[in-house]
This record gives structure tokens, C-alpha cells and sequence, in this order.
């Protein structure tokens, strides 16, 4: 069974629907995005699947605990869990204010904090413990103009899986990030058509990525195919980390 948060959206969303089809049942978590959660709850129920909604503010401790609870009791177990939930505001350093600065690393890492330690209680406690998965970015490790809180907290994001993998891993619990490069949505390039672009000429594979490009470095990283794989990051983003930037 697999929990996968801030799945209202769309990277969250082909996320769940990727687990789905793999044969997990699937927590669909939401905050405010509950009509969004319920329809790919619905898709994946038509497909054949079994999904749950939840909604919980992450922003909330009390709410980060109690959504893992839930997921846990829905099935008896919790086999993986994917901290999707997130945001990505483009702002400035100048005039970024610390209320500012906390209010993204909250959002992006502290709800993925206490979830995983929620989670972590629960797979210790199974015959085959659990996996645990950040989505992180290729900003955690090369930052973009007006993402310094962004791209700081996608970093921490990425140590935060490594330090986790090495205290939880003599409990059965592995812990790994995904960094996903550039995902694309319907309305991407009519929004953003030069970043789109370039985006294609960098990419060695000359394409966006798809949320189940995403979905699918999760899922395997849940799987008993990554069994001996913990505390590493897997960059998905179609070889643009690979070009040279001189």
C-alpha cells in the first residue's frame, strides 16, 4: 500500500496513478485539491485499482501524523510512502523575508520530516519494513534565479533521505529522493514557450518529463527491485544534468 501526498496535483497525481498501476493501493492525499483528489481516485477505481482520499494539512504536525495513521489503518501496513507535497513560489532574494523563507522549507521539508517519522514508527514494525521517497529537484543540486528558498529546501530534502536512510535503515526502512528535472503540463509552453525551448535543446532525450516518468523512479524505489538501494538521490530529467555547463 503506498501514500502519496500532495496528490491533487498533477505530478502527485500521476505519481498515485503510476503506483496504481503497479498494483498498489493507493492513499491519495489533499489538502485543499479534494475534487482534484477524488477524480484521480476515480480514475484509478475505473482502471481497475483501489485508491482512498485523505485530506490533512501537512502544514500541521498533529495532521502529518494523523494522515499516516489513517493510510496505515486503511490496509494493516504502509509499504511506501512518496512526500510529493510541496510548493514553488518564484521569488527574489531581495525582499524575501524570513517569514517568506520558513513558510517554503515548512511546506517542502518539515511536513516531509514529521511524515517519515510517522512512517517509519509503522514499516519498523512490519516483516518487511517500508520505503520511504522525497521528491526532491534538479534545483536541490543546481539552483534557478528566484528559487533560492526552493532549490535550498530541495537540497535538504536530498539529505534529509540519506540521513534518514542511515538511522532507519537497521529498522527495515529504506529512504531515497527523486529529482525530477522539468515536467510538463498542457498549458506549459503557450506559458512559458522559451523556457520550453531550451528546455528541448538541453535535453538529451529532447523532451519534458511526464509525471509518470516520475511515478515510475518511485516505484521502483518501493519495489523489491531497489531492495539494497537507500539513502541515494535518482535524477529523472531526461539527461539535461548530464550536459556540460561551460
Amino acid at each position: 500500500m503506498a501514500l502519496v501526498t500532495g496528490a491533487s496535483g498533477l505530478l502527485g497525481g500521476g505519481i498515485a496513478r503510476t503506483f496504481a498501476r503497479a498494483g498498489a493501493a493507493v492513499v491519495v492525499h489533499c489538502n485543499q485539491g479534494v475534487e482534484r483528489a477524488r477524480e484521480v481516485a476515480e480514475e484509478i477505481g475505473k482502471a481497475g485499482g483501489d485508491a482512498l482520499v485523505v485530506s490533512a494539512d501537512l502544514g500541521e504536525e498533529r495532521e502529518c501524523r494523523r494522515l499516516v495513521e489513517e493510510a496505515y489503518a486503511w490496509r494493516g501496513r504502509l509499504d511506501a510512502l512518496v512526500n510529493n507535497a510541496g510548493i514553488q513560489p518564484v521569488q527574489g532574494l531581495d525582499g524575501m523575508t524570513a517569514s517568506d523563507w520558513r513558510g517554503l522549507y515548512d511546506a517542502n521539508v518539515t511536513s516531509a520530516f514529521v511524515c517519515t517519522q510517522a512512517a517509519a514508527e509503522v514499516m519498523a514494525g512490519q516483516e518487511r519494513g517500508g520505503s520511504v521517497t522525497h521528491i526532491a529537484s534538479i534545483e536541490g543540486h543546481q539552483p534557478a534565479v528566484g528559487h533560492a528558498h526552493y532549490s535550498a529546501s530541495k537540497a535538504a530534502l536530498i539529505m534529509f533521505a540519506r540521513a534518514a536512510a542511515v538511522e532507519y535503515g537497521g529498522r527495515g526502512v529504506r529512504v531515497n529522493s527523486v529529482s525530477p528535472g522539468l515536467v510538463g503540463h498542457p498549458a506549459l509552453a503557450e506559458e512559458w514557450p522559451d523556457g520550453v525551448e531550451r528546455w528541448g535543446r538541453a535535453a538529451p532525450l529532447s523532451r519534458l518529463g511526464r509525471p509518470e516518468d516520475v511515478g515510475g523512479a518511485c516505484v521502483f524505489l518501493a519495489s523489491d527491485a531497489a531492495s539494497w538501494i537507500t539513502g541515494t538521490d535518482l535524477v529523472v530529467d531526461g539527461g539535461v544534468s548530464a550536459r556540460s555547463t561551460w
